[in-house]
């Protein structure tokens, strides 16, 4: 079984800084991609930013300049450092990642259950 936890969200002042965390636990062969989303209520999921296995990202318009996103591969696990939170930025954020498991040779995108970040003063 493999799993993907979040941690690290919270309820934070605008202009502030909160990091995100994403570990992926369990008989994970190789993971490639990983990311982080988030939803706002009422609306739809959305991509926050990227990166690859070989360090590429990539970032949403929106928090390009405030948020950066890495990984340590050796701890199968995706940060993303936020910066001058906004209270447009409140959603609860989810990670993903694209791997392959023990028994399952195709890859398949695993989801978290996601972490409530609240910008708010």
């Amino acid at each position: 079984q493999v799993q993907l936890v979040e941690s690290g969200g919270g309820l934070v002042q605008p202009g502030g800084s909160l990091r995100l965390s994403c570990a992926a636990s369990g008989s994970i062969r190789s993971i490639n991609r990983m990311g982080w989303y988030r939803q706002a209520p009422g609306k739809q999921r959305d991509l926050v930013a990227t990166i690859t296995s070989e360090g590429n990202t990539n970032y949403a318009d929106s928090v390009k300049g405030r948020f950066t996103i890495s990984r340590d591969n050796a701890k199968n696990t995706v940060y993303l450092q936020m910066n001058s939170l906004k209270p447009e930025d409140t959603a609860v954020y989810y990670c993903n990642a694209r791997m392959t498991v023990v028994g399952r040779p195709e890859w398949y995108l695993y989801w978290g259950q996601g972490t409530q970040v609240t910008v708010s003063s």
